[in-house]
């Protein structure tokens, strides 16, 4: 399998849509309302910590460096706009992504290349799986497009669990973790023996397995509760899939 990633138009347009969906999703909606996805979190709180993390995003995006203390803060969560601020938020970062040069220098921080390109991706992963977050609290999730669902499981592997790794000081399990989707192109194992993390993108058999629509595999890898686990088809060593399945989180 050759490296999935896309220019980052392909990724801010996933964005643009995603972002403008969770607006919509906090219009006439109760703030106080549970968010089960995420722990004990209410609507309000997800609205809070997504729009915060735009805010971050873009500022890194724009300064190649991280937000200081001295720093002009963002404007607050409005629970009163939540809507209008998160929209408003949403905006000024797909501004920013839209201006970027993708292979030019910036800040982030994840054990990868520091070029620009890393953000619009993250930002459309980011917003995707908490958009599913809003909707399954409040009602029946769209569905995750197929091709951006098997990005984002190429992305969990090759940057959200090295990030883990480093800032959590996660151990990666000792078992192989092969994964294939079979409703698009792409298949990953990842290997954690010795405690050393690699995954290859290739068709190749590891002591568990686990195939399935790309949405529903990136869902159980972050730990989301679809609630359709009889489309997913596990093989191989339970114990090994529990571990694997247990790295991710909100």
């Amino acid at each position: 399998m050759d490296d999935p990633t896309r220019e980052p138009d392909w990724y801010v347009a996933h964005f643009e849509r995603a972002a403008g969906r969770f607006a919509e999703g906090l219009k006439d909606i109760n703030l106080d309302a549970a968010v089960p996805a995420c722990g004990d979190w209410t609507v309000g709180d997800l609205a809070k910590h997504l729009g915060g993390v735009h805010q971050w995003a873009r500022f890194c995006v724009q300064n190649q460096r991280p937000p200081t203390r001295d720093d002009p803060r963002p404007s607050p969560f409005d629970p009163d706009r939540a809507a209008d601020w998160y929209r408003e938020t949403a905006e000024h970062l797909t501004e920013a992504l839209g201006a970027i040069d993708p292979d030019g220098p910036t800040w982030h921080p994840f054990p990868t290349d520091q070029v620009a390109r890393l953000w619009p991706r993250r930002q459309a992963q980011e917003v995707t799986v908490h958009l599913w977050d809003l909707q399954r609290a409040t009602s029946s999730p769209d569905p995750i497009d197929p091709e951006l669902a098997a990005d984002g499981i190429d992305e969990f592997f090759s940057v959200v669990i090295p990030r883990l790794m480093a800032r959590e000081g996660i151990t990666p399990p000792r078992s192989s973790f092969h994964v294939h989707c079979t409703d698009t192109e792409g298949e990953w194992l990842a290997t954690g023996a010795d405690g050393e993390y690699q995954v290859v993108r290739a068709h190749q058999k590891g002591d568990a397995a686990l195939r399935g629509p790309a949405e529903l595999v990136l869902l159980a890898l972050w730990r989301r509760d679809h609630g359709r686990d009889g489309e997913l088809s596990p093989v191989g060593d339970e114990q090994g899939l529990a571990d694997w399945l247990a790295v991710g989180g909100m």
